[in-house]
């Protein structure tokens, strides 16, 4: 079984929990979500890893085409672009903004506390994957703190994924009204986010 339908079954993007925590993180920052089309989008956003030999590269890249396409087929184009663009990395590469969508998935990642997050990543096999490309672009941002980029760069799976959740916390707070994104590296044409 491959690493994106690993993440889906019972990883990071377990296909019933991973959708409750965007809909927490939506309801934290924006209010509780009414909208129907709020929690298909919540549910639809990452199932496109399944089947994925990677979650970050080319293929993995490509995991928000299926949210977009079964949205925009059910809700029109507009909503298409929700799920697209809940990739900070599409929405940078395709010159569009990235939407809410993404800022509550990024949230996620900011309040999930590490006990909850590390084992799934674990037994997925995702956390190698998240642990280098973190580190990688930890050492090409400027906006990566001090504090945040010693905990990337640690060692410990623990101090690293407080270095992410902090780094991610500023990102949210810099972003969820809509702000234009500029800490959002293009590295090789974009990469998932």
């Amino acid at each position: 079984m491959n690493i994106g339908t690993r993440s889906v079954l019972f990883g990071v993007h377990q296909f019933l929990l991973h959708p409750l925590l965007v809909a927490v993180a939506w309801w934290r920052l924006y209010g509780f979500p009414w909208d129907a089309r709020l929690w298909a989008a919540f549910v639809v956003h990452d199932l496109g890893y399944v089947g994925k030999p990677n979650m970050d590269g080319p293929e993995g890249e490509r995991h928000v085409d299926l949210g977009a396409a079964v949205m925009g087929r059910l809700f029109g184009e507009e909503w298409g672009d929700f799920c697209r663009y809940h990739s900070r990395h599409r929405a940078r590469r395709d010159g569009a903004r990235f939407s809410r969508l993404a800022v509550a998935d990024k949230y996620v990642i900011a309040c999930e506390p590490w006990w909850f997050y590390l084992p799934r990543a674990a037994l997925s096999g995702e956390l190698r994957e998240y642990v280098m490309r973190a580190r990688r672009r930890c050492a090409a941002s400027e906006n990566v703190s001090p504090e945040e980029r010693m905990e990337i760069l640690s060692g410990s799976s623990v101090r690293w994924y407080c270095g992410v959740q902090r780094y991610m916390g500023r990102w949210v707070s810099s972003h969820r009204a809509g702000e234009a994104d500029t800490w959002t590296p293009l590295i090789n044409g974009a990469g998932p986010a």
